[in-house]
C-alpha cells in the first residue's frame, strides 16, 4: 500500500471502540476549539441560518456520532410512507425476470434476474411487475444485435415458438434487427441497432401510447390508442431467437437515459441516496481541509493533494463518516451513481496527481472499511465502469471511453484493489475483456464520422477482371484531392482511436507486472492462470453459445495482449542480455510435452496425448530425460475411454474443479449484466465440468502437479535446479534463456487465442471492403449507362439517376464505416502484430521439427495458425497495407514454404484434416509468383522431396489437391493455357478475384525439372504415377458423362425441371478434374516423353495405348456432331459455367501435338501407329477441332468468336452468387430450372456454330495454331496409308477381351490369349489370369504359325 506514516497501522476497530476518554488524546496537538471547528467545518448544519453559527455548541468527537446520526436523518421520509406501494404499479420490488412462469422456450437467465439469453428458436420472457396508469420507463442494454422483439405485453398474452412479444393482439414491440414495430400487423419503424446500443422503452398510461427512445434518442410515438380498462395491466416483455442477449434495467440501477415525466418500474433508493451524497460531501471536506497545528487554523486546500499522512484528527473523522459510508457502498445504485461519478469527476483534471488522490482515497477504503465491503464495493465499480464503457455510445473524439478506461486504470493503478480484482473477477465475473474492445458504430452519422471525414473515396478504376488497379495512371486531379481528403480523415480517425488502444495496453501492462511482490503473490502469476482458464473454457465449449468470449472482443484483446507482451519481453531481454528479444520469439518444445502446461485435450500433431505418452515414452526418456509411470498411461488410457462414451467429440476443461469443491462454471457468457451463474447451466454443467485427474508425468526432476489456478510462481518459472515451464530441454534445443517462463505461456496462449476464434473474424470484417467494391463497380456501370441513355427515353434516366443516388449514398456511409474497420481492425500495426505471431509460430514450429519424434507431441493448432495468418495477410489486410513492406518478408515466405514442403506429407502427422490444410495452403501457395518464388528458395533437397511426396501414386489418398499443385506448376506453359478466366466467361461477373484459381499464370521451371528428372530415373514411380492418373481420369470422365446424361434426360421431360445444385456442382467438380488430369498429363509427356515413346522401358508401350485410348474417347464424346456434351453446355445452367468445349479440347490437343509433332521421327511414328490402331479413334474428331468436321465447315471465325464469348443469357443471373439489384437490393439465389430439350436445340443452333481454335485468337499463338494443322495433315496421311495396307483379321485371330487388337500374347503356365495391351493392363492390378483364374507367372509374345 502507497500510504505513508503511522496512519497504516490503525484499523477500524481501533476508531470504533476507542472509549471517549481516549478520544481527546488521540486529537493530540489539535486543542478542542480548533478541533470544534474543524468538525463543524466538515459537518454543517443541513439549515444554516447567520445567528446559527455564532450559538452552535463546541463538538468533539465524543459527541461526533449522535451529530452525525442527527444529520443523516434530516430529510428522511417517515417510516410509514417509505414502503407504501406506488399507484398505477403492481407487482414484488425488486423487478426481476420471472424465471417461474413468466416465459416460453429455452433461456438463460442470469444470477440476478436481469439478463437473458436466447437457447430455442424464439423464446419470451417478462418481468415480475405490471403497471396500469402513469408513466413509466425501463432500459434494455444490447448485447447482440439480431433477431428481438422488445415492449410491453399483457397476462392474456400466449407466446410460443413462433409467435412472441408483437405478434399477438395486446403486446406491443419495436425490433432493431429488422427496423419495424410489431403489434399482430408489422410497419417500418425507428433505426437498426448494435452491440452497444441501450433502447428505453416508455409507455404512456394516461394518454394510451408507447414510445421507444435508442441510446436517449426518442424514435417517435410507436403505437398509440392501446387497449386500456379495468383488468388491463402491461408487463415488460421481450422474445429473442437463438444466442442473442440483452440485460434489463427496471431502476436497480441509474437509467443511463431518464426521460422527463417518466418513472423506473423499480423505486430508486431515495433515502438511501441522499445520505451517500450527504457523506461524500463531508468527505469531501475532509480531503480539502488541512488543520495547521502551529498557528491553531484550518486551511483551504486542493482536494486533489491530498495524502493520507496518518494525522489522528483526520483518521479519526474519515472513521466516523465510514461507519456510515462503507455500508452504503455495497449497493450496486449508489456505487453507480454516487462513488463512480465522484472518481470520475477527480480525473477531469487529466494529471497524474488525480490518480495519486485515487490511490490515497483506496487505501483509505481498505484502511477504514471491512474486506468484504471493500470486495463488494470494488466489485460493484468494475461493474459499473465495464457496462458504461461497453453500452456509452460512440463520440467522435470517443470521449466516454476514454473517460472510464482512465478511471479503470487508476483504480488498477493501486496493488492490493488490482490483485483482489484479478483473484476474484477478471474473466470470471469481471469479464475484464471487454475494456480491450472497441466497438465498430452501425450508424455512422450518430458516431460523429460524418464531421470527422467530410470527404469520402472508393475505387474508380477496374482492369477487365474487375480487380482495382492500386494506383491508376489516369487519376483524374479531381479524384486525387478526394482521395488525400479521405486519407487525411482517416488518420484523424486512427489518431483518437490511438489513444483509446494506449489506455487499453497500459492496463494490461498492470496486470502483468511480476514486480509487485509485497503483498502477496505477483499480478502476473494470478492473470497468467486466470487467462489459461478463460482460454480452457473458450477451447472447450466451442459448441456452447453462453461460455465463448465473442470473436471480435477476442481480436481486440489479442491486439492488446501483444502489445503488452512484447514491452514486458523487451522489458526483460534489456536487463538480461543473454536472453532473446520479442521479435525472435518462439515457445520451447518441451512446453508441449512435459505436462507444465494444460493443452485441454486439443489435438496434437501426432494424435492423441495418451496415445503419444505410450508409444514415445522411449523417446521421451532418452531425449528430454522425462520417465513416463506405466500406470499413469493405464489411468489416461481408461479417462479418455470414459470421456468418448460421455461426450463424444466434446472437449473438455481439466481441473475445472475450484476451490472448496464448488462447482467451476463458464465464465465468458456475453450478456451484459456479466454476472452468471447460470441458473438453466446448472444441471447440464456438472457432467461437463467433472474434473479430471491431471494428465502429468513422474519424472526424475520431481515436480509438483497443479491445476490451473493453483500453480505459483515457482512451479511457472522454476527456481534453483529446477527448469519451471522449460522441464526436460532436449539436446537439440539451445540452452540459452529466452524470457520469462510466464511471457512464454502468455504468448502460447495469444497463439491458441488466434485460431479460437480472431482468424474468423477478421475474415467476416472483409465483407465491407468486399461491399465497396461491389457498389463501386455497381455506381460505375450506372454511370456508364447514364451516359449512353437515349435522349428519349426519361424514364430510364430518371430510375437509372435514383439508382445512382441509393448507390452513392451507400458509398459514402460504407467509406466511412470502412475507415473505422481499417483502423480499428486492419491497420499497420494490427498487421505487424499477425505478422509477429506469423513469425513466432514459424520459429515454434522449426525448433520442434529438431526434437525428431517428439515433434508429434506439438499441438496442431500452431501449424494451423502459421497457414491462417499468412492467409490472412495476404488477403485481409491488402490493399490498404501491402505484405511486401513487412520486415524479412520474403525470408519469412521461404520459411513457411519449407515448413508447408516438408510436412504436407510429414508421417509424424496424422490428423486427415491438418493434413488437408498443409495442402491447401502448398496448393494456395504455388499459385502466386512471391510465393511460387519463396517454394523455389528452398533447399534443393526439401523441393525434390516435395515433388516426390507429390508424384506418389494417386491411389490410396487425396489426389485431387496434389493434382492441383501440379497443374498449377505448369500453367502457363501448355497448350493454349495463358488464360485467368475461360474465353466464354469473359463478359459475366468475375467471381472474387483473389481465388487461387484466377491467378495470372506463373509456373515454375524449376520444379518442372525436378519433376522430370525423378520421373525419368526413377521407372517404377513413373509407371505406377501414370498409371494412377490414368485411372482417376477415366473414373473422372466418366462420371463426368454419367451425370450430363442425367441432366439431359431431366431436360427432355416436358414438365418443369428443378436440378439439385449439389449434383451441378459435383458435375462441374468432375470436369475440372478431368481438364487438370490431363493437363498434368500434358506437362509429363512434354517433360518425360520417353516414359510413352521410349519401349524399351518397360510399360512405355502398355501406358502409350492406354493415353491414346483415354484421349480418343475424350475426343469423340465432345466433338460428336449434336451430341450430348454440346445440348447440356447449351443449356448454360448456373454451377456449370465451367462446362465448355475449350478448356477439355485444348488440353486433349496439347498431348496430341507433344507427341505427333514435336517429338523425335520414331517417338511420332510410335505415337501415330498406336494412335490409328486404336478402334475408338475418328479423324473427324481432330478435324473439328479447327472447325472442319462435317456440316457446313466454312463456318465464319467471326460467327465462331461471337458465339463463344457471347453474353451469358438470362439462366445464368439465377447463380448462386447474390447479384445487386437495381436499388442495391439483393437478389436471393433460386435452384436452376432447365429450359426445354427444344428450347435449348433452338438455342444450340441459332447461336452455336462449330468449334474451332481458329476463334482463339487471343488465347492460342499462330505458332500453336500451324501446329494443329500439321498434326491434322500427317493424320489425314497415316490414316489412310493404314487403312489401305491393313490386312481384314478373321475374328477368331482378335483378342477375346477387346475385340479390337489381334492376338499377340500368351500366358505362361495356363496358355490362354489375348492382345498385349489387355494383359499388360490387367497384370497392373492382378495377377490371375482372365479364364482359368490361375496365377500368372510370365507372358511371352505370340505370332499366328505360317502354316495355318
Amino acid at each position: 500500500m502507497s500510504s505513508k506514516g503511522g496512519g497504516t497501522a490503525l484499523t477500524r476497530r481501533n476508531y470504533r471502540l476507542a472509549s471517549d476518554t481516549d478520544k481527546p488524546k488521540a486529537t493530540g496537538i489539535v486543542n478542542e476549539k480548533l478541533l470544534s471547528d474543524y468538525l463543524h467545518h466538515v459537518f454543517p448544519p443541513t439549515k444554516q441560518g447567520p445567528a446559527l453559527a455564532s450559538l452552535r455548541k463546541p463538538l468533539g468527537f465524543q459527541d461526533l456520532g449522535a451529530h452525525l446520526e442527527r444529520l443523516l436523518s434530516e430529510g428522511e421520509p417517515a417510516e410509514d410512507t417509505r414502503d407504501q406501494p406506488v399507484e398505477g404499479r403492481l407487482g414484488p420490488q425488486p423487478v426481476v425476470l420471472d424465471h417461474t412462469s413468466g416465459f416460453e422456450g429455452l433461456l438463460f437467465v442470469d444470477d440476478d434476474l436481469l439478463g437473458v439469453i436466447g437457447h430455442s428458436n424464439f423464446s419470451s420472457i417478462r418481468a415480475t411487475t405490471c403497471v396500469y396508469k402513469g408513466k413509466w420507463a425501463y432500459e434494455v442494454l444490447i448485447s447482440s444485435q439480431g433477431l428481438m422483439q422488445i415492449g410491453w405485453c399483457t397476462l392474456n398474452c400466449r407466446f410460443n415458438q413462433e409467435e412472441g412479444v408483437g405478434d399477438t393482439p395486446d403486446s406491443y414491440a419495436y425490433d432493431g434487427n429488422r427496423v419495424r414495430k410489431w403489434n399482430v400487423t408489422t410497419t417500418n419503424y425507428g433505426k437498426s441497432w448494435a452491440a452497444g446500443d441501450i433502447v428505453s422503452c416508455l409507455i404512456d398510461l394516461d394518454e394510451a401510447t408507447i414510445t421507444f427512445c435508442l441510446n436517449g434518442q426518442s424514435l417517435g410515438t410507436a403505437f398509440s390508442n392501446i387497449k386500456m380498462g379495468p383488468g388491463v395491466a402491461y408487463f415488460p416483455a421481450i422474445s429473442l431467437s437463438f444466442k442473442e442477449s440483452v440485460a434489463f434495467n427496471f431502476g436497480s440501477r441509474p437509467l443511463r437515459y431518464p426521460v422527463d415525466g417518466y418513472i423506473p418500474l423499480q423505486n430508486p433508493p431515495t433515502t438511501d441516496l441522499m445520505k451517500a451524497h450527504k457523506l461524500l460531501g463531508y468527505i469531501k471536506n475532509v480531503l480539502s481541509t488541512s488543520i495547521d497545528a502551529q498557528e491553531e487554523r484550518m486551511v483551504e486546500k486542493d482536494c486533489s493533494v491530498w495524502r493520507l499522512h496518518g494525522e489522528p484528527t483526520v483518521l479519526v473523522t474519515m472513521a466516523h463518516i465510514f461507519n456510515h459510508f462503507a455500508p452504503l457502498m455495497c449497493k450496486v445504485y449508489l456505487v453507480e451513481d454516487v462513488l463512480m461519478n465522484f472518481l470520475l469527476g477527480i480525473l477531469e483534471g487529466g494529471g497524474s496527481v488525480e490518480h495519486q488522490l485515487i490511490q490515497q482515497l483506496l487505501d483509505l477504503f481498505w484502511l477504514l472499511m471491512e474486506d468484504y465491503e471493500v470486495n463488494e464495493c470494488l466489485k460493484q465499480l468494475m461493474m459499473s465502469l465495464l457496462r458504461a464503457y461497453r453500452f456509452s455510445p460512440i463520440i467522435p473524439d470517443l470521449g466516454f471511453q476514454i473517460h472510464y478506461l482512465r478511471l479503470t486504470t487508476a483504480i488498477l493503478h493501486h496493488e492490493k484493489s488490482r490483485k483482489y480484482l484479478l483473484n476474484n473477477f477478471t474473466f470470471d465475473v469481471l469479464r475484464s475483456v471487454v475494456f480491450f474492445y472497441i466497438k465498430t458504430p452501425l450508424r455512422v452519422k450518430e458516431a460523429g464520422l460524418e464531421e470527422l471525414i467530410p470527404t469520402t473515396w472508393w475505387p474508380t478504376h477496374f482492369d477487365k477482371e474487375g480487380k482495382d488497379e492500386r494506383e491508376p495512371k489516369d487519376e483524374s486531379a479531381d479524384e486525387r484531392l478526394r482521395r488525400r481528403a479521405y486519407e487525411r480523415g482517416c488518420q484523424r480517425l486512427k489518431k483518437r482511436i490511438e489513444v483509446v488502444e494506449e489506455l487499453q495496453v497500459q492496463i494490461l501492462k498492470l496486470l502483468l507486472n511480476n514486480k509487485d511482490k509485497t503483498t502477496g503473490e505477483a499480478s502476473r502469476y494470478i492473470f497468467l492462470n486466470k487467462f489459461r482458464k478463460f482460454l480452457q473454457e473458450n477451447a472447450s465449449n466451442r459448441g456452447h453459445p453462453t461460455a465463448l468470449c465473442p470473436p471480435e472482443y477476442m481480436v481486440c484483446f489479442l491486439h492488446r495482449l501483444i502489445t503488452a507482451v512484447r514491452a514486458s519481453w523487451d522489458d526483460g531481454s534489456r536487463k538480461s542480455p543473454s536472453s532473446i528479444g520479442s521479435e525472435d520469439a518462439y515457445v520451447p518444445p518441451q512446453l508441449f510435452y512435459n505436462g507444465k502446461v494444460d493443452y485441454f485435450d486439443l489435438q496434437r500433431l501426432g494424435g492423441l496425448l495418451s496415445h503419444l505418452k505410450k508409444t514415445l515414452k522411449d523417446d521421451l526418456a532418452s531425449k528430454a530425460n522425462i520417465i513416463i509411470d506405466p500406470a499413469e498411461i493405464q489411468a489416461t488410457s481408461m479417462d479418455d475411454l470414459d470421456e468418448d462414451e460421455e461426450s463424444g467429440a466434446a472437449q473438455r476443461p481439466f481441473g475445472a474443479a475450484a476451490m472448496g469443491g464448488a462447482l467451476a462454471r463458464p465464465s465468458w457468457l456475453s450478456s451484459p449484466t456479466l454476472g452468471r451463474a447460470n441458473r438453466f447451466l446448472s444441471t447440464a454443467a456438472v457432467s461437463l465440468m467433472t474434473p479430471r485427474r491431471p494428465l502429468t508425468q513422474p519424472e526424475k526432476v520431481k515436480v509438483r502437479t497443479l491445476a490451473v489456478e493453483q500453480r505459483t510462481e515457482e512451479d511457472i518459472e522454476g527456481s534453483h535446479g529446477n527448469d519451471g515451464l522449460l522441464l526436460g530441454r532436449p539436446l537439440e534445443e539451445p540452452d540459452q534463456p529466452i524470457a520469462d517462463k510466464s511471457l512464454l505461456e502468455i504468448v502460447d496462449g495469444i497463439v491458441m487465442m488466434y485460431n479460437l476464434s480472431v482468424h474468423q473474424q477478421l475474415g467476416k470484417m472483409v465483407v465491407v471492403s468486399d461491399d465497396v467494391h461491389e457498389y463501386a463497380v455497381a455506381l460505375k456501370d450506372t454511370e456508364e449507362k447514364i451516359a449512353r441513355c437515349p435522349a428519349k427515353r426519361p424514364d430510364i434516366l430518371d430510375e437509372l439517376q435514383k439508382s445512382q443516388k441509393v448507390f452513392a449514398e451507400k458509398l459514402n456511409h460504407l467509406c466511412r464505416r470502412l475507415a473505422w474497420i481499417n483502423a480499428t481492425i486492419y491497420s499497420k500495426e494490427k498487421m505487424l502484430d499477425v505478422y509477429w505471431l506469423l513469425c513466432v509460430c514459424i520459429r515454434t514450429i522449426e525448433h520442434a521439427d529438431n526434437t525428431g519424434s517428439l515433434f508429434a507431441f506439438s499441438p496442431e493448432f500452431y501449424l494451423s495458425v502459421a497457414m491462417n495468418a499468412y492467409s490472412a495477410l495476404k488477403n485481409y489486410f491488402s490493399p490498404a497495407n501491402s505484405m511486401e513492406e513487412l520486415p524479412g518478408y520474403e525470408e519469412t515466405l521461404t520459411q513457411l514454404a519449407a515448413i508447408l514442403a516438408k510436412h504436407f506429407a510429414d508421417p509424424r502427422i496424422v490428423g486427415t484434416d491438418i493434413k488437408d490444410s498443409l495442402m491447401q495452403a502448398l496448393a494456395s501457395y504455388v499459385c502466386y509468383p512471391q510465393s511460387l518464388r519463396a517454394v523455389e528458395r528452398i533447399p534443393e533437397e526439401q523441393r525434390v522431396a516435395m515433388m516426390r511426396n507429390l508424384l506418389a501414386p494417386y491411389e490410396q489418398r487425396p489426389w485431387a489437391q496434389t493434382n492441383w499443385i501440379l497443374v498449377r506448376l505448369w500453367r502457363g506453359c501448355g497448350f493454349g493455357y495463358r488464360y485467368t478466366r475461360l474465353p466464354h466467361l469473359l463478359k459475366t461477373k468475375p467471381e472474387d478475384a483473389n481465388l487461387p484459381s484466377l491467378q495470372k499464370p506463373c509456373p515454375s521451371l524449376l520444379l518442372q525439372r525436378h519433376m522430370a528428372e525423378l520421373l525419368s530415373v526413377d521407372k517404377d514411380m513413373a509407371a505406377s504415377f501414370l498409371n494412377s492418373v490414368l485411372n482417376q481420369l477415366n473414373w473422372a470422365f466418366s462420371e463426368f458423362i454419367g451425370m450430363i446424361q442425367e441432366i439431359q434426360q431431366a431436360a427432355e421431360r416436358p414438365e418443369r425441371n428443378f436440378v439439385d445444385t449439389r449434383q451441378l456442382k459435383v458435375c462441374a467438380t468432375c470436369f475440372d478434374l478431368s481438364v487438370s488430369l490431363l493437363r498434368v498429363l500434358e506437362m509429363t509427356v512434354t517433360l518425360v516423353p520417353e516414359i510413352f515413346l521410349d519401349w524399351s522401358r518397360p510399360s512405355a508401350e502398355l501406358l502409350l495405348r492406354r493415353l491414346a485410348q483415354l484421349l480418343n474417347q475424350v475426343l469423340n464424346r465432345v466433338t460428336a456432331e449434336k451430341n450430348l456434351f454440346d445440348r447440356v453446355v447449351n443449356l448454360r445452367l448456373p454451377g456449370l459455367e465451367s462446362v465448355d468445349h475449350y478448356p477439355i479440347l485444348v488440353a486433349v490437343t496439347g498431348i496430341l501435338v507433344r507427341i505427333l509433332v514435336d517429338g523425335d521421327r520414331q517417338g511420332i511414328s510410335r505415337a501415330s501407329s498406336v494412335l490409328l490402331s486404336d478402334p475408338c479413334f475418328q479423324l473427324h474428331s481432330i478435324q473439328h477441332l479447327l472447325g472442319e468436321g462435317g456440316g457446313d465447315s466454312s463456318g465464319s471465325t467471326a460467327a465462331v468468336t461471337s458465339t463463344v464469348t457471347s453474353t451469358v443469357t438470362s439462366t445464368v443471373t439465377s447463380t448462386a452468387r447474390p447479384v445487386i439489384g437495381s436499388l442495391g437490393s439483393s437478389v436471393a439465389p433460386v435452384a436452376p430450372v432447365i429450359p426445354s430439350a427444344a428450347a435449348a436445340a433452338n438455342a444450340g443452333s441459332s447461336e452455336r456454330k462449330h468449334f474451332s481454335l481458329h476463334a482463339y485468337t487471343d488465347y492460342i499463338s499462330e505458332e500453336e495454331k500451324q501446329k494443329v494443322e500439321l498434326m491434322l495433315t500427317f493424320l489425314t496421311e497415316e490414316s489412310k496409308q493404314a487403312a489401305a495396307s491393313t490386312a481384314p483379321t478373321s475374328e477368331e485371330d482378335l483378342c477375346p477381351i477387346c475385340y479390337a487388337h489381334s492376338i499377340s500374347a500368351v500366358f505362361k503356365p495356363c496358355s490362354h490369349k489375348s492382345c498385349k495391351a489387355c494383359i499388360n493392363q490387367h497384370l497392373m492390378n492382378n495377377k490371375d489370369c482372365f479364364f482359368c483364374k490361375a496365377t500368372i507367372t510370365g507372358v511371352e509374345d505370340y505370332s499366328k504359325p505360317a502354316a495355318s
